[in-house]
C-alpha cells in the first residue's frame, strides 16, 4: 500500500468518526449534558487511556517538548479547547444542518492560513477541486433548494462554529510545523494535555453555574464514543495523513463530513437516497480527485 492511499484511508475515517461525533453531540444536548463538561471529559478520558501507552516516549522527548511549547500551546488551544468545545455549543443554539455547513469551510480556511503563513503552496487544482467539492456539500446540505440556503438565519450557535472552523483551520496548518519526530499516539496525548490546561477553567465554569451532568447509561456511551472515535482515532488519523500529503490536499477530504451525516440519517432514520444526494456525491468526489492533481513546480 502506498504512502499516499494510507493516507486517503486514514482520512475517510478521520471523517467518518468526527461525522459521528456531531450527531452524539445533539444527543448530548437532548440528554442536557453541558458543552464545557463534555468538553473537557472527554479529553480527561482520552488522556487517561493514552498514559500506559505514551507515557515513556513523551518522558524522553521532554526537552522537545519544552522547545516547542508556543507550538503545543496554539495545537491544544485551537483544537482540543476551542473546536471541541464551540463544536458541542454550537449543537446547544443550532440545527446540525447548520454546522455541517459551516464545516464545508474548513478547507478554505486551512488553505488560507497555510498561504498567509507560507507553510505550504497552493495550486489551481487545489481551489477548484475545493469549490468542486463545496458545491456537493451546498446541493446535499440544500436538496438543490436556494431558498433553504437563503433562510438559514446566523444565530449564537452559527458564530460558535465559525469560531470553530477558524481555529481548526489554524491546528491543521500549525502540524505542519513540528521540528522533532513524535508517534502520533504520543503527538495526541502531547496536545491533548495542552489542550485540557485551556479547558479546565471553562468546566470549572460550569461548575459554579451549577451546569452538572446526571450520571447514566446514555452518558456513559457518548462518553466512551466521543473519546475514542472521534477524539484518538480521527485525530490520530488525521495527524498522520497531513504529515504524509500535507495540510492542503487534506483538508478537502473534510468535505465528507456532511457526506457521511447524510448518510447516517438515511440509515438511523430510513430517509431515502434521494437525486440531490446522488448530485452532492458525484461533486465531491470529483473535487477529491481534482484537489489531489499535481501540477509541475505547484
Amino acid at each position: 500500500m502506498s504512502n499516499n492511499t494510507k493516507a486517503y484511508i486514514m482520512l475517510v475515517c478521520a471523517t467518518l468518526f468526527w461525522a459521528g461525533n456531531f450527531t452524539i453531540g445533539k444527543f448530548a444536548y437532548l440528554e442536557d449534558i453541558p458543552p464545557y463538561s463534555l468538553a473537557f471529559l472527554r479529553w480527561c478520558l482520552v488522556w487517561l487511556i493514552l498514559f500506559p501507552f505514551t507515557y515513556k516516549e513523551i518522558l524522553r522527548l521532554k526537552d522537545s517538548i519544552k522547545k516547542n511549547l508556543s507550538l503545543f500551546f496554539i495545537l491544544g488551544f485551537t483544537s482540543v479547547c476551542i473546536f471541541t468545545s464551540f463544536t458541542y455549543n454550537a449543537l446547544n443554539h443550532t440545527q446540525v444542518i447548520n454546522a455541517s455547513l459551516f464545516n464545508t469551510a474548513i478547507p478554505v480556511t486551512i488553505i488560507l492560513v497555510c498561504f498567509l503563513l507560507k507553510i505550504e503552496k497552493t495550486n489551481i487544482f487545489q481551489i477548484s477541486g475545493l469549490l468542486i467539492s463545496v458545491l456537493g456539500i451546498l446541493a446535499i446540505i440544500t436538496r438543490l433548494d436556494l431558498n433553504i440556503l437563503l433562510s438559514l438565519n446566523f444565530n449564537k450557535g452559527d458564530l460558535f462554529m465559525i469560531g470553530a472552523i477558524i481555529a481548526w483551520g489554524i491546528y491543521s496548518a500549525y502540524l505542519k510545523k513540528r521540528t522533532f519526530e513524535v508517534s502520533l499516539l504520543a503527538l495526541v496525548h502531547i496536545i491533548c494535555t495542552f489542550g485540557l490546561i485551556f479547558l479546565l477553567p471553562l468546566f470549572v465554569l460550569d461548575l459554579m453555574q451549577e451546569k452538572t451532568i446526571e450520571m447514566s447509561s446514555n452518558f456513559f456511551y457518548i462518553l466512551i464514543y466521543i473519546a475514542i472515535f472521534p477524539s484518538i482515532g480521527s485525530y490520530y488519523c488525521w495527524a498522520g495523513a497531513v504529515s504524509i500529503i500535507g495540510a492542503n490536499r487534506a483538508g478537502i477530504f473534510l468535505s465528507l463530513i456532511p457526506l457521511f451525516s447524510t448518510i447516517f440519517a438515511i440509515l438511523l432514520f430510513n430517509e431515502k437516497f434521494l437525486f440531490f444526494h446522488f448530485i452532492g456525491s458525484v461533486l465531491i468526489i470529483l473535487g477529491l480527485f481534482l484537489s489531489n492533481k499535481k501540477i509541475t513546480n505547484a
